[in-house]
């Protein structure tokens, strides 16, 4: 076990450095002067050029990349050209919101999914499965912008369940409470839920079907297991490694899936952070939340090939 977790965490360290190098270069080829667009576009050359030297835009690109690894190695991101502010501070306060909004998020796809997918699964060939299959494929169809434009006509405009955007807080102090927010955020969940549902749905019946196929589950049901013990007790677990691999991609795109959905509900998280950056072309603060989301896809990724040996020691034994 010690050498596939070593193994696995060399991967994680030279993908985030790849990572690092690419969104760094991408950033800089990306035309346009931030201290330019600080400064107006009438301000005068030597004022721009004050600043640029002020936040260090004048120095090699070596250097800059250096002094950029080596804060985020003791967790200073630097600060915001835009805010003025430290762009830590501006990311951990995002990140109240986004983080919880993944979460839920991804809460309501893997309760779909398995449910849909073992429905469907018990029910191969009949009405039940055509029907599931169906619906997942119209998930799969639909863009989760288009879908959060149609749950804000329902249920704000038409049926005012919801509000059709803004974020309370948590708290009582920021004027909300935990009730309010997650409430907030439920709609936007949805959003994001849908198509990652059909997907998992669609990934879960496969696997289920092909674990149904082998021979220890005829043998369970010949002894008298029970359909639904068998599905959930012993064929679900056998079925989980594609379901979990797809899952953790699913989390990944869940994280990257929030710059849109965010906008279209006017939610103060990372990803509108990141969509406001990029107007200003405050590019410290786009680089850091680019590289953050980066680096949550490895971690997840991480922990979700960690997740292979408990699941299944087959795995562990193999890759070794």
């Amino acid at each position: 076990m010690g050498l596939f977790f070593l193994k696995r965490f060399a991967t994680l360290a030279a993908t985030l450095i790849g990572a690092s190098i690419v969104v760094f270069l991408v950033l800089e080829i990306l035309p346009g002067n931030a201290a330019q667009i600080l400064m107006g576009p009438d301000a005068a050359p030597e004022a721009v050029a004050a600043l640029a030297t002020k936040l260090g835009l004048d120095q090699p690109a070596s250097v800059r990349y250096w002094q950029w690894i080596s804060g985020l190695l003791v967790g200073d991101m630097g600060d915001s050209y835009a805010y003025s502010t430290p762009v830590v501070d501006l990311v951990l306060e995002r990140l109240a919101l986004t983080i919880p909004l993944a979460l839920m998020a991804m809460v309501i796809t893997t309760v779909l999914a398995l449910a849909a997918g073992v429905y469907a699964a018990a029910r191969h060939n009949k009405l039940g499965d055509v029907g599931v299959m169906a619906l997942a494929q119209i998930g799969i169809a639909i863009p989760n912008f288009w879908f959060a434009i149609l749950l804000i006509l329902l249920f704000s405009v038409k049926l005012q369940w919801f509000s059709a955007g803004g974020f309370p807080g948590w708290t009582e102090d920021a004027g909300g409470s935990p009730l309010e927010a997650l409430k907030a955020l439920l709609l936007p969940a949805i959003a994001l839920a849908v198509v990652q549902a059909a997907i998992l749905a669609r990934i879960t019946r496969s696997a289920v079907l092909e674990v149904l196929r082998e021979d220890f589950v005829r043998t369970a049901r010949a002894k008298g297991l029970s359909q639904r013990a068998a599905l959930w007790g012993h064929v679900l677990r056998n079925a989980l490694i594609p379901v979990v691999t797809v899952m953790g991609l699913q989390f990944a795109n869940l994280l990257a899936g929030t710059i849109v959905v965010e906008n279209v509900f006017y939610l103060p998280g990372l990803g509108r952070l990141i969509f406001q950056s990029i107007s200003n072309r405050d590019l410290i603060v786009v680089r850091n939340c680019v590289m953050l989301l980066a680096a949550m896809v490895v971690i997840v990724n991480f922990v979700v090939d960690i997740l292979y040996a408990v699941i299944d020691p087959r795995v562990k034994a193999s890759d070794i």
